[in-house]
């Protein structure tokens, strides 16, 4: 120091000796305008830095023991004062000494002796500022800085916990040859505030993280990566990218960072998915930057690879960058310790953590190419547990993988273990999930690679055991198989289009959702533009024989339940007149599904669909004009043995169905009255006996049956057979259903028009005389609609035998509640000439 500045030096401490003095006395206010005056006297009078020097090296113990002064603003002075000093002098480290433990025994104590919050803080921005003045000269210092460091860390204030962590920065990086030895003692205080509600604590906290295990020995890594990891699901941005600075950094810098890689490129790797552009940015810099690291520090090892693989695989993802080098062998050596840890967070509870681990999964099957190979068993099974999860974001991410998993590994090992696993799953879910990931597999695939094994996959997808799970998440899964398989292999499908069909077949028997039956139209329209075929009657024309033959090899242990009931069902009305054309292959599986021996709800439903098909018989089973070939087998076989009467409900239901079946045959124009001839003996008392169930649909169908029987056949009829059937329609003529009464009605004035002159009106005159006493009792009912229908039959019978008939009603006439209807028929018989009977 020169002369001048020395007595300058003694002059202002003569100046401070009294204010000094002052600084012991027990009043308050003389401490207080002390430390004012040793400011003014100090700071204010623009003294040189060695002066300042001198006078702060004679001052310090006082001002230190300010720092336990009752009063707060005397603190508060003095910790500003020895702030200024320390930024003003040339050589701060000279109070190191003293500063350092004064600071310890204030804020390093088990408990803080410094209650005001805001002068914890200033103390801590000292330190800071201490630290960043003074350096490497802070070594000696380092367990004392430590126990400051960790109390202020966890300090109530949270100004003073961001202010700590940037101290900790900076005093790290000032002394890392010596800061290792106390870095792990800063972890726990760290952890313990990594998860604090201000976010800007939180980027504190993790960049001191980072800091610390910068310049530490390494053994506390595994510490803090849990709770780092954590921090990537953080709902603040800045948290999330202060992580992946940290992270990235470590995985350049960290001395021992080839130790954990496999434990740091998770979690750098995640960073690359953040929904925040600058963070995806940011790691991509850093990844890159550590992939670069590695190729040139491993050169000698890669050569073959830097030589001579520096084009991507034929079948690369389009659009997508290719990682470099070192990022693709980062992850693919250690892919087999990254596996394991993907699997458990993938069934972790949270759906964020499920989310952002089926990311990173994508992103490191994309690095690590055919080399998934080897560990294909693991991510399959990582893959199905995915697609199984409730979150459509797990799901998709899944899928992509899956995707990726068709470009980089070849079919033929991929496909051993996907199809078998699709043909054991044990439940829908599982099932579901290894056929979503069989349809992305195939969608991520190359037609020439798929194309050796187009019938395997075929035949698994037809199988009748991917079917044991009856449920639409499963359709629509084997939906995309057949929907990827036609995406891909354009050209090449033709082989097994059967199988295709087959599947789209079931699909639609087996869904209850139009929506999914929208979508199996489409496929199936994809499926005839591939085959170069008009539309599906073609696609149904081309393989109608083996599809019958596939359903017929099963079909005697069919029941209600079976699918190929369903699939024969939805078979015979999607192909339309296409099933005309081959009803010698149908007509002996009907005929085997409605014997009266097998499952009573099979044929019910089996006759409603005949039902169906009859009525539009030109445009189904009639379409050429061939089904008359197979009447009589029909009647004999499938209907007449299912009217037959057998006591129970269910056999009742039966007859109806049949009888349903019978009137869409006669209604359908399906029969000629020959053919309807050559079975009418063993179909009339069928038919008649069925007037007499109790169901009132099994009535009137009979009744109508009859009905259209009498206007087909009618004129053509036996008398004898004719006097069979009025008696039974005139019992329905009194039934509780007022539609079966008219439809009886109607058979009657059928019958009368059936009459012909075989018919001996003396020899049959009972019979006649009978019915028109019946049919007058009748025309006596209470109902005005039934009397003129009454009349109408009658008036239809009068051409039979008009003499009888006009006895008949001059004797009940008087007897009658509205004879007017009496006098008409008489006006109408007076028309009749006498002798025209």
């Amino acid at each position: 120091m020169a002369t001048g500045d020395e007595r300058g030096a003694a002059e202002v401490l003569r100046a401070l000796a009294r204010h000094l003095n002052c600084l012991n006395e027990d009043s308050k206010n003389t401490r207080k305008r002390a430390l004012e005056s040793i400011r003014r006297e100090t700071f204010e009078k623009s003294l040189s830095s060695d002066v300042l020097q001198e006078v702060f090296a004679s001052i310090l113990k006082s001002l230190l023991k300010c720092l336990s002064d009752p009063m707060e603003r005397c603190r508060e002075t003095a910790i500003q004062m020895i702030g200024d000093f320390i930024r003003s002098v040339p050589k701060p480290e000279d109070c190191l000494p003293y500063l350092i433990p004064a600071f310890t025994h204030r804020l390093g104590g088990k408990e803080i002796l410094e209650p005001a919050e805001e002068l914890r803080l200033s103390m801590v921005e000292v330190l800071s500022l201490t630290v960043e003045v003074c350096g490497s000269r802070l070594a000696p210092y380092l367990d004392d800085m430590v126990k400051i460091l960790q109390r202020t860390i966890v300090d109530p204030y949270p100004e003073v916990k961001k202010e700590t962590c940037k101290c900790t920065v900076n005093f790290a990086r000032s002394i890392p040859a010596h800061f290792h030895m106390q870095a792990e003692s800063l972890v726990k205080p760290l952890m313990q505030t990594v998860s604090h509600q201000h976010s800007r604590v939180r980027v504190a906290v993790v960049e001191a993280t980072g800091a610390v295990i910068q310049y530490s020995s390494g053994k506390p890594v595994d510490d803090v990566l849990s709770h780092l990891a954590q921090r990537l699901f953080d709902d603040s941005p800045q948290v999330r990218k202060a992580v992946t600075a940290v992270v990235g950094g470590w995985l350049l810098d960290l001395p021992d960072r080839y130790s954990f890689f496999h434990k740091l490129i998770p979690l750098l790797l995640t960073s690359l998915t953040d929904e925040v552009p600058e963070i995806r940015l940011l790691a991509e810099d850093l990844w890159r930057r550590t992939g670069a690291q590695w190729e040139k520090e491993n050169e000698q090892d890669l050569k073959d690879k830097l030589d001579f693989l520096l084009e991507p695989p034929a079948h690369y993802p389009p659009g997508v960058e290719r990682p470099g080098l070192g990022c693709r062998e980062l992850v693919s050596r250690n892919l087999s310790k990254l596996l394991p840890a993907v699997g458990r967070d993938l069934g972790d509870w949270l759906a964020g953590t499920r989310a952002k681990t089926a990311r990173l999964l994508s992103v490191l099957l994309l690095h690590s190419e055919d080399h998934s190979t080897q560990h294909l068993q693991p991510l399959l099974a990582t893959l199905y547990r995915g697609c199984a999860d409730g979150e459509p974001a797990v799901v998709q991410s899944c899928l992509e993988s899956a995707e990726l998993l068709g470009r980089f590994v070849h079919p033929e090992v991929s496909l051993k273990l996907l199809l078998a696993h699709a043909e054991n799953a044990s439940s829908s879910s599982s099932s579901s999930a290894s056929l979503a990931v069989l349809a992305a597999v195939l969608r991520g695939g190359s037609g020439h690679a798929l194309r050796p094994h187009l019938l395997r996959i075929g035949d698994a997808l037809a199988h009748p055991d991917l079917w044991h799970e009856s449920q639409q998440c499963v359709y629509v899964q084997v939906l995309g198989c057949v929907q990827a398989l036609l995406g891909v292999c354009e050209g090449d499908c033709g082989p097994i289009s059967l199988q295709l069909l087959q599947v789209l077949l079931t699909v639609r028997s087996l869904s209850t959702e139009p929506q999914l039956w929208s979508t199996v139209e489409e496929t199936t329209g994809a499926l005839c533009s591939e085959l170069g075929l008009a539309g599906e009657a073609e696609l149904y024309r081309q393989h109608m024989p083996q599809l019958i033959g596939w359903l017929s090899q099963t079909q005697r242990a069919w029941t209600n339940h079976s699918i190929q009931r369903l699939q024969l069902q939805v078979l015979v009305v999607q192909s339309g007149p296409v099933i005309g054309e081959f009803l010698p292959l149908l007509m002996p599986l009907l005929q085997d599904c409605v014997q009266p021996s097998r499952d009573p709800e099979m044929r019910l439903h089996l006759f409603t669909l005949l039902s169906k098909l009859l009525l539009d018989a030109p445009n189904t089973l009639d379409s050429q004009g061939k089904f008359s070939e197979h009447l009589e087998v029909f009647l004999r076989e499938l209907l007449l043995p299912n009217l037959e009467w057998h006591a129970g409900r269910t056999a009742a239901a039966i007859r109806t169905t049949a009888l349903s079946c019978l009137y869409a045959l006669l209604q359908g124009g399906g029969v000629s009255a020959q053919q309807l001839q050559a079975v009418q003996a063993q179909l009339t008392p069928r038919v008649l006996a069925a007037l007499d169930e109790d169901s009132q649909t099994s009535r009137l169908l009979a009744s109508r049956s009859l009905l259209t029987l009498l206007r087909l056949i009618g004129p053509n009829l036996h008398p004898d057979c004719l006097n069979t059937i009025y008696p039974e329609l005139l019992k329905r003529a009194d039934d509780s259903s007022q539609e079966v009464r008219s439809v009886c009605l109607s058979a009657l004035g059928c019958w009368f028009s059936s009459v012909g002159q075989s018919y001996d009106r003396q020899v049959c005159g009972p019979h006649l005389q009978l019915l028109f006493q019946q049919l007058l009792l009748h025309m006596d009912d209470p109902e005005g609609s039934v009397q003129d229908h009454v009349l109408d039959v009658l008036k239809a019978g009068s051409s039979v035998h008009p003499e009888l008939l006009r006895q008949e009603v001059e004797a009940v006439r008087d007897k009658q509640r509205s004879p007017s209807r009496c006098d008409q028929l008489l006006h109408h018989l007076q028309s009749i000439p006498r002798d025209s009977a």
